[in-house]
């Protein structure tokens, strides 16, 4: 798994974690065809480049969010509601919550939890193997670049990726806390209900026990709501 690389404070020295990206369609549900515009300016502003993991199929979204959204994961384990920040992610918060709208994510499996080191769940993958994605790939948003510490907390949403301005759709969420450099776009968390999910799925832990690897009831994101 390409798109989460992380270095691990236990015994796993060090772990890949791969999101994909999945083209998006206009930021908005209608079918419209979006302004070239500004889809263009979108493009620019948030470094989006060809993947070639997949052909794009979903579009951009026409412009940066302007406020938060809420991304609410209906799955097999239970809703887990989302809060993505727009003030810090727009770019990040536009794309995700536009591949909700469009289906993207749903029918698709949480692909990978890990138990020991840091605390994720990921999901995102429409092949749920850790290499697919969208078509495209995007720039970082914040706190990449910054000095800070801790930040990836439990209940804590960020982006997987494959290096610098690799995102894309793939994301992990923390049901603890996970001690990682602030190379992941953190651009949302789980409510206070989806972390009740979110836990729940997180002491099961993974098939076979390992430390690294599918969750042991396997996952799933029936559909994704937007608000």
């Amino acid at each position: 798994m390409k798109r989460f690389s992380v270095i691990a404070l236990s015994t796993i020295a060090v772990l890949g974690l791969s999101a994909c990206s999945a083209d998006s369609g206009s930021s908005s549900v209608e079918s419209q065809a979006p302004d070239s515009s500004q889809v263009s300016a979108f493009v620019e502003e948030c470094g989006v480049q060809p993947d070639g993991f997949a052909p794009a199929q979903e579009g951009l979204p026409e412009e940066k969010a302007q406020k938060d959204v809420t991304v609410t994961l209906k799955t097999n384990a239970g809703d887990i509601p989302l809060n993505l920040h727009a003030e810090k992610t727009p770019c990040t918060t536009a794309i995700i919550a536009h591949l909700a709208k469009s289906g993207f994510y749903d029918n698709t499996v949480c692909h990978r939890i890990t138990t020991e080191g840091i605390y994720v769940l990921q999901c995102g993958d429409p092949t749920g193997t850790g290499s697919g994605g969208p078509g495209f790939r995007f720039a970082d948003e914040y706190p990449v670049g910054e000095k800070a510490d801790n930040l990836y907390k439990a209940g804590t949403l960020a982006m997987a990726n494959a290096g610098p301005n690799t995102n894309g759709s793939q994301f992990f969420l923390n049901y603890k806390d996970s001690p990682l450099p602030p190379n992941y776009t953190l651009f949302g968390e789980v409510s206070e209900e989806g972390m009740a999910v979110l836990k729940e799925i997180g002491a099961k832990g993974a098939q076979n026990k390992a430390a690294d690897g599918p969750p042991l009831d396997e996952v799933v994101i029936q559909s994704a709501e937007v608000k």
